[in-house]
């Protein structure tokens, strides 16, 4: 791509394979360089904290309930401590629909910020496993070197030692996940029980360690180029006024090296071409060839360009948050035509999920005539229906229930067994009750009653149901 106003001509091959493929078609391993600089050192305070939520998140409970459950074996699900059953599935799918549409908004204006300072994968992989691997093997050409050395004892303790370590991370991570899925309780007591009394999440604990250590040991940054969906979409959300990590093109080309105690050319740009932003990069790519698919916004080549100017006596921000019109013309624009129909898209999905959070009944009644059977006459003169009649529990207390009916005004309901309606906590009720109307009352086949479900005389929902009968003239 020719920039008109830098006369600079970029190099375009890089757009025709991703930067860990080689020619072949073969992995490029990537040994980044360890980062550091003030952005980074914010990176670790942001990961440290959410880490710490991450892994305190299953220890948190409310009312003596998880705070967090993803319960999808039992489909059942616990948001901030209150729980939603696939009776919920509404309100749960407007809640997953608002975060996508809040994610999407938040990349066209601040790019992959997420993937970088956010996004589990990035803080496992930079700020935990690369950690580690820096710590046992050092920098990336101490890395390299210890690769291509022969095997010895001292290379056998380093790299056992490391996938040992990393063995156990994953451990730790899939019990955290495990955690989250069928809660504290239960994943204490399938590690605390003989792997034969409970197969199931024995090999769900070691399918989850194996996921996890064979992505951060070995697929690694593939995570995010290859497979990650969010990435593909960031050449969709993206737009010219979107905030990213980018390099100051009219700043640095033409770029050139330097020597030392000879004069700058003052022809030349600021980017001297000593490269550091593409060591220190984990995905392997150079951000002086513009925005990429495989950037993920983690800073570390804006610390290491930042570094080289401070030595060569240059304003910091050659690599800077910036996008690419507040670069090319020296205007930031922040509030578009497409960030504010996102942001009314946004907003009325959260009017949206406050009024159903607020009209949301904390129990589901259905009521359905049982199949195969007809309407019964009395010999007091009313016309009967059997219903199946079904209560679905979404507190956490049991919760007496009492039913009475709306309309018509001289319909009763009552259940087959007589006995009262209590709702076990988080569980499901099921009986058969009868409505009976007075034969005179019923002036068509089909009757709507309407069944009012009560609590401590407190009214929870209204149940429509069908009511059939004959025609009395």
């Amino acid at each position: 791509m020719e920039n008109s106003d830098s006369l600079y001509t970029y190099d375009e091959e890089f757009r025709d394979h991703l930067g860990t493929v080689d020619s072949a078609g073969k992995r490029v391993w990537v040994y980044p360089k360890k980062p550091s600089g003030v952005l980074h050192n914010w990176r670790i305070v942001v990961s440290i904290f959410l880490l710490a939520l991450l892994f305190g998140g299953p220890l948190i409970t409310w009312n003596g309930q998880p705070f967090f459950l993803f319960n999808i074996f039992d489909r059942k699900f616990i948001l901030f401590g209150q729980v939603f059953w696939p009776q919920d599935f509404v309100l749960l799918a407007i809640t997953l629909l608002t975060f996508f549409v809040f994610i999407i908004l938040f990349t066209v204006v601040f790019g992959r910020i997420w993937c970088g300072w956010m996004c589990p994968q990035t803080l496992f992989m930079e700020m935990v496993f690369r950690k580690i691997e820096y710590l046992i093997e050092g920098n990336a050409l101490d890395q390299k070197k210890l690769n291509s050395a022969p095997w010895t004892i001292s290379k056998i303790f380093k790299k056992a030692g490391k996938q040992i370590i990393f063995l156990g991370i994953s451990l730790l991570i899939a019990h955290t996940v495990m955690a989250y899925l069928i809660g504290m309780n239960q994943t204490i007591s399938i590690i605390s029980q003989s792997p034969s009394e409970n197969w199931a999440g024995f090999l769900g604990l070691m399918s989850f360690t194996g996921i996890f250590y064979g992505v951060f040991a070995g697929f690694r940054e593939q995570a995010c180029i290859a497979v990650c969906p969010y990435g593909r979409l960031q050449g969709v959300l993206l737009v010219k006024d979107s905030i990213v990590v980018a390099y100051d093109w009219l700043r640095g080309e033409p770029r050139g090296k330097i020597k030392k105690n000879q004069p700058i050319d003052t022809k030349k740009g600021d980017c001297i071409d000593c490269k550091l932003c593409v060591h220190v990069c984990p995905t392997g790519i150079d951000i002086r060839n513009g925005t990429q698919l495989e950037c993920v916004n983690c800073t570390a080549c804006i610390d290491a360009c930042d570094d080289v100017m401070i030595k060569i006596g240059k304003p910091k921000g050659l690599i800077r948050f910036a996008s690419y019109n507040s670069i090319k013309d020296g205007i930031q624009k922040l509030f578009t035509s497409r960030v504010f129909g996102y942001s009314f898209v946004l907003l009325a999905l959260l009017v949206l999920l406050g009024f159903t959070m607020f009209t949301r009944s904390d129990v589901e009644t259905t009521v359905l005539k049982v199949p195969g059977t007809l309407y019964q006459k009395t010999d007091d003169g009313f016309i009967t229906n059997l219903y199946n009649i079904e209560f679905v529990n979404k507190t956490f207390d049991e919760m007496p229930l009492e039913l009475k009916i709306h309309s018509p005004a001289l319909a009763s309901i009552n259940r087959v067994d007589g006995k009262d309606i209590l709702v076990p906590t988080e569980g499901i009720l099921k009986g058969i009750c009868f409505i009976k109307i007075p034969a005179k009352e019923i002036t068509s086949a089909k009757t709507s009653v309407v069944v009012g479900v009560y609590r401590n005389g407190e009214l929870l929902e209204k149940v429509e149901v069908k009511f059939i009968g004959p025609v009395f003239k």
